[in-house]
């Protein structure tokens, strides 16, 4: 188990540039299986998460090219169905989240797709059913096989119809789209998330020959058609990167610039961290961030407590709010976080607390941060990162604080941002793994 040593209280300076979006490339990759020709895939991210999936895609039989530094070519024109029934492929599902994706494509191309409960991070219930469900309404059947802790779908050919889905999960709207585009007739789906990631994969899909219509609204409507070719796609900068660097500029004084964001892309995000009293501005497609001795909340009109809380798109992503409750513990004034989605991922705060932040945590969902002005430094710390996006908040909080920290299980870490410790140091950073 790799660690970090963070000595804190060193100022960043310079330019960033954010890494390709993890959340949108496990789907787009996931979406080469729907054709045998070949797809070209541009930014992809050198990061644990994305690289377990193309691994796995090597061995079920794609053919996998590196064709530059950030970009990859998938031909899934001779899968391996065989391979797809062995303990290995089911041992790599259960530890990569972004393998549930598999099930659309494989289902709607091959008729079949087996699939363990798949891992990720430990942020509480994350419900597999609307996949499930969306699948199932297309015509999929579905069988729990005990005795591989696996699900089975199986379908001979699936047919559109109208669906309400139960949530606007992105991950299940993503699998059920990559389903519809081969199934026979028209689906509608209603209360589809509509995430950029989501519209980039409805694009991509479109550009593969798919008839999607609603794009950016949560009311999709696929004309089914029977086979897709191949394509070139471009994927977007991380957004939650993005948010990370802003909340790092923030707690450490800095003076940075985030190159090349996509601006139109970041959707409630700049706003959300202004609410904190965070000065950016957005030049070009760039975004600056001046050094801010302090930053102060933002009361309601009424004068209330801020309330910053999850939402989907376009509200606040959940992925965020970490990032964003670290932010706090060095703001002047109050805000309460809710965390809405995951009943566990505000439980890193402790962490937080002993390393001298003012935080009340009242129930899982929601936390209560009391700013310091900095009147009172964060101390280093000796901690262990639960989740990807924890990780990242305790990495911001050990980058502000006086003395050494540690973290450890920075794996989690390495699940969704490349090389960070790399790309900071140049920035005037002290981080160290070990």
């Amino acid at each position: 188990m790799a660690s970090f040593i963070i000595e804190g209280g060193h100022r960043l300076t310079g330019d960033i540039y954010p890494q390709g979006a993890k959340n949108e490339v496990l789907q787009i990759v996931c979406a080469t299986l729907l054709t045998d020709e070949e797809v070209t895939v541009h930014n992809i991210p050198d990061i644990l998460d994305v690289n377990n999936l193309i691994q796995l895609m090597r061995d079920m039989g794609v053919k996998v090219a590196k064709k530059g530094i950030d970009t990859y070519s998938f031909q899934a024109d001779k899968v391996d169905l065989s391979y797809l029934e062995s303990d290995a492929f089911l041992k790599k599902c259960s530890s990569l989240r972004g393998s549930v994706m598999l099930v659309g494509p494989m289902v709607a191309r091959f008729g079949r797709a087996l699939i363990s409960k798949p891992g990720g991070d430990k942020i509480g219930r994350r419900r597999l059913d609307t996949h499930f469900i969306g699948i199932q309404k297309l015509g999929a059947s579905f069988r729990y096989k005990e005795e591989q802790g696996a699900y089975e779908i199986c379908a001979d050919r699936l047919t559109g119809t109208y669906m309400l889905l139960d949530e606007a999960s992105v991950t299940g709207t993503a699998n059920i789209v990559m389903a519809a585009v081969l199934a026979q007739g028209t689906t509608t789906i209603y209360n589809a998330a509509c995430e950029p990631y989501i519209q980039q994969l409805c694009k991509m899909l479109n550009r593969m020959g798919a008839k999607i219509s609603g794009i950016a609204s949560n009311l999709l409507v696929i004309e089914g058609i029977d086979r897709l070719h191949g394509t070139d796609h471009t994927v977007l900068p991380d957004m939650i990167e993005v948010g990370s660097f802003i909340g790092m500029a923030a707690m450490t004084q800095s003076e940075l610039t985030i190159k090349n964001v996509s601006y139109q892309n970041l959707g409630i995000i700049p706003e959300s961290f202004r609410r904190l009293g965070i000065r950016l501005e957005q030049r070009g497609d760039d975004i600056f961030i001046p050094a801010q001795e302090e930053y102060q909340i933002e009361s309601f009109i009424d004068g209330s407590i801020m309330t910053l809380a999850d939402a989907p798109w376009p509200g606040l992503t959940p992925d965020l709010l970490s990032v964003l409750l670290v932010v706090a513990t060095q703001a002047k004034g109050s805000v309460l976080i809710h965390q809405k989605m995951f009943e566990s991922r505000l439980f890193f705060v402790d962490k937080l607390i002993d390393m001298g932040a003012q935080i009340i945590l009242c129930d899982p969902h929601r936390a209560v941060v009391i700013g310091h002005n900095r009147a009172l430094q964060l101390r280093g710390g000796n901690m262990t990162s639960p989740d990807i996006r924890a990780g990242i908040a305790l990495l911001i909080a050990a980058m502000s604080a006086d003395g050494i920290s540690r973290i450890h299980n920075i794996e989690q870490i390495d699940r969704g941002y490349q090389n960070i410790e790399g790309r900071l140091n140049a920035l005037g950073a002290r981080i160290t793994r070990i």
